[in-house]
Formats: structure tokens, C-alpha cells, sequence
């Protein structure tokens, strides 16, 4: 009996506490309340009405919409649509959109607009097409003033090409990823977003040339897994990221380019490994970033610089201040950071995030230098007698300190350098690195599991 009555007031105790806390947070200003509800998904923020009297209308004035259609029906989002009393509508998000859904998609598109909405995207993941129909963007779509970022996804080759003319006046940042899109389509697009600053494209085919030298304000370019696409002309651009599988005959005009982050585009699932075409390719390319002075490398392409390294083709110099490499610690990449490195005599900064990014086999390239009658592991061979990894699976605390003692001998003006390890190399424990590095005083070291500082 008396264990029972200890059990109730727990529970009644438990619960009290439970309320006041609601209370407390009941008592703050209805911005700070739907400041604090836009951080949930909007069927969680409707279900706080039922917690107070208080609550009941907080959540139909939120700053922020975002419906996954997964978890919601199309009668659910319209029933809240209908309750939603905000004049002023910040984001509107929509994922997932099914073929269930895709016969309201005008309406809930144009009462977005209709709220001036400023953060529209869009995630067609499933389907859109209905009664054998692709879905289009009515004319009203092109028509805007009030959105300032737009995104537009899908899992399949999406058509985009707008019919009518283009008016985004107020767009800033715009992100089309497996649209399809042409020159025209994209002309159209381009001299409608007068104020574009950021344009990010991810497998739009049917895109050959992209032409941008008339978006003025354009600052920031992102181009990935688009094989179509030859020629890019970005006067105006200063920084660029850049993921292709032709990066020498990609780049036309980048007059303005101060940033750059690039790498090759290689499934080795789908894509023949085709080392004479990569090579030719890739440092031709480099030509068009010697006077950049911030640049990222990807594992892919510094594997194949690494190749022509051992190769003994010519490098350009380079006018690098920042310098960041991203990929696994092994063998197959040290030749190209060395080069690069030496090839860099104004490098004050170089960022080494240690990460699984590399999709180029090791098999591929011992088997090109073999067909070349070379010894794989001779070419390997480091120059100063350290021993690499063969593996990407083996890395241990002693290569990265090499790699690291391999910096210090070819950077000479360099005045920090960042270390960033993933989860793999967390098994290696910082204090065993640390010793290795106090012997130069003259560059700041930083470890972290973290991502380095914005640029």
C-alpha cells in the first residue's frame, strides 16, 4: 500500500513538474514561442496547441513550413494551409512529393507566393508524373518578386525548361539538382535572376554550355556530375566548386576566380578508368587556376596527379596562399601533394582533412602503370625512404606524422596548418601526434575531428 501511494506521487509529482515547465515557457512572447517551434517538424509544432489554451494559435503564425509528405497526407497539409493566418511566410518547404500529391502542387506553390514567401524548395523525390504526364510549373511559378533562395530537387531527370519568360527579381541563391535543363532554358533562367549571387547545379543533363557572363552579381558556382556540360564561362565568379569527369575543356572564363575547390568525377562502378585521357585532362586544367590563391583538392584528382607525378609529366607553378587537400592517407596520393607543394612557393596555409572520399581503385592505377611495363610498387616508392600504406584501410599514426614531415620539408613559407581527422583516424590518439610536431616552431599545428573554418 505504501508503495503504491510513493509510485502516485511520484507520477503526480513528475506531472507538476512537467506543467509548470510548459507554463514557464507559456509565459514568453509568441515570437520567441514560434522562434522555438520552427525547429520541429510542423506536424509536431500543430500537436503543441493541444498541450494549453495558450498554445492553440502559436503555430499559425510560424515564420516556417516545412511538409514531408511521407509522414503527411495531402488533406492534412491543406487542412493546415487553411488554418495558417501568418501575412508574412519566410520558408516553405516541401519533401518528398508524391504522385498523390503532385495535383495540389500548384495550389500550395502559389499560397506560398501568395504569403511572399522568401525560401522556397521543392524535393520531388518520388514521382512527378500523373496520368502519364509530367508535371510543369505553371507560368505563375516564373513570376515572382518575393522569394530570395529556391531549390529544386528530384531522383529523376526533371524538365525545368520554363515556356514563358523568367522574373525572379528578388532571387539570390538558386539549386537545380537532376533537372533538365538547355542553353536556352538556361539563358532564360539566368536573365530573369538579375540579382543571382549563388548558383548551384548537381546532374542537370543536356547542358553542354553554361554561359553565365551576363549574371553580374554571380560570386559563388557549384557544377557536379554534369558530364554534359564542355564549356563553363563565369567571368564574374570567385569561387567556384567544381565535381567533372572533363575538367580541362570545362573551364573557359573565370577572369574574377579566387576560390576554387575541385575534383574528378569517377564511379568506378559505372565509369572505365581511362589514365592517359584523366591526365591530359587534368593538368591542362590546372593551367586555368595558377593565379587562384585558395584551392581544395579531392582524393580522386590528386590520385591522378599523383600518377603523372610518377610519370615524370611537368607541373605549373602556382601562386596557392591556402591550400586544402581532402582524402585518404595512402600511397597513391603522396606524389601529387608533393609536387603540388613544391610547385607552391607562396603556401602559408595548408588544411589536411583526413576523409573516405576517394572512389578511384588503387587496382586501377597499378594496372595502367603495369600495361605502362613500369613496377608498380618502384613508382610508389617514396623519395625520401618512408614507407606508405598500401591500403586505404591501414593507416596508421606513423603515416600521418609522415605526411605531416613531408609538408614541413616542401612548404617553406608556410605558417599554419590544420589536421582534421575523421573517424577512422580517432583511434589514433592525439598525444602520440602532438610530440612529433612541437619540433617546428615556426608553424602553428591544429588538431580537431571537427570541419576547418569557413574561407
Amino acid at each position: 500500500m505504501a508503495d503504491g501511494s510513493s509510485t502516485s506521487a511520484i507520477r503526480l509529482g513528475s506531472r507538476l513538474e512537467v506543467e509548470r515547465a510548459v507554463d514557464s515557457i507559456s509565459s514568453l512572447p509568441d515570437v520567441i514561442l514560434q522562434h522555438i517551434l520552427s525547429f520541429v517538424p510542423t506536424k509536431l509544432a500543430i500537436g503543441t496547441s493541444l498541450l494549453l489554451t495558450r498554445w492553440r494559435h502559436v503555430w499559425c503564425d510560424l515564420p516556417s513550413l516545412p511538409f514531408c509528405a511521407k509522414t503527411q497526407t495531402a488533406a492534412s497539409i491543406n487542412e493546415t494551409l487553411t488554418l495558417y493566418t501568418a501575412p508574412k511566410m519566410m520558408d516553405f518547404h516541401l519533401k518528398n512529393i508524391t504522385k498523390q500529391h503532385i495535383r495540389h502542387l500548384d495550389m500550395w506553390i502559389k499560397f506560398a507566393m501568395s504569403h511572399n514567401v522568401e525560401n522556397l524548395s521543392l524535393d520531388i523525390n518520388s514521382c512527378g508524373i500523373i496520368n502519364d504526364v509530367e508535371y510543369k510549373f505553371p507560368d505563375f511559378f516564373f513570376i515572382n518578386s518575393s522569394v530570395k533562395q529556391l531549390s529544386i530537387r528530384s531522383i529523376f531527370d526533371y524538365n525545368i525548361i520554363p515556356k514563358c519568360s523568367v522574373s525572379w527579381t528578388s532571387l539570390k541563391k538558386l539549386c537545380l539538382d537532376n533537372c533538365v535543363l538547355s542553353e536556352e532554358s538556361m539563358a532564360k533562367i539566368i536573365s530573369g535572376c538579375p540579382f543571382l549571387e549563388s548558383l548551384s547545379l548537381y546532374f542537370c543533363n543536356n547542358l553542354k554550355v553554361l554561359d553565365l557572363s551576363k549574371s553580374l552579381r554571380l560570386r559563388a558556382l557549384e557544377v557536379s556530375f554534369i558530364v554534359s556540360v564542355t564549356e563553363i564561362v563565369a567571368p564574374h565568379t570567385h569561387y567556384l566548386r567544381l565535381r567533372n569527369s572533363q575538367l580541362s575543356r570545362t573551364l573557359v572564363d573565370a577572369a574574377s576566380l579566387t576560390h576554387a575547390n575541385l575534383d574528378i568525377c569517377f564511379f568506378s562502378i559505372y565509369s572505365t578508368f581511362e589514365a592517359d585521357i584523366f591526365q591530359a585532362n587534368v593538368l591542362k586544367m590546372l593551367g586555368n587556376f595558377q593565379n587562384v590563391e585558395k584551392l581544395t583538392f579531392g582524393g580522386n584528382l590528386l590520385q591522378v596527379l599523383s600518377l603523372a607525378e610518377v610519370l615524370g609529366v611537368p607541373f605549373p607553378k602556382f601562386k596557392f596562399k591556402a591550400l586544402t587537400f581532402e582524402t585518404v592517407i595512402f600511397r597513391y596520393v603522396i606524389p601529387g601533394i608533393e609536387r603540388l607543394l613544391q610547385n607552391s612557393p607562396d603556401l602559408e596555409k595548408l588544411t589536411l582533412r583526413a576523409r573516405d572520399c576517394n572512389t578511384i581503385k588503387e587496382d586501377n592505377l597499378d594496372h595502367y602503370l603495369n600495361s605502362r611495363g613500369l613496377d608498380k610498387d618502384q613508382c610508389w616508392r617514396s623519395k625520401d625512404g618512408v614507407s606508405w600504406n598500401k591500403s586505404r584501410w591501414n593507416v596508421e599514426v606513423k603515416h600521418v606524422v609522415s605526411l605531416v614531415e613531408l609538408v614541413f620539408k616542401n612548404a617553406m613559407t608556410l605558417d599554419k596548418m590544420v589536421v582534421l581527422l575523421n573517424q577512422r583516424y580517432l583511434r589514433h590518439i592525439f598525444e602520440d601526434l602532438v610530440p612529433t610536431f612541437s619540433h617546428n616552431n615556426n608553424v602553428f599545428i591544429s588538431l580537431s575531428t571537427n570541419t576547418p573554418e569557413a574561407w
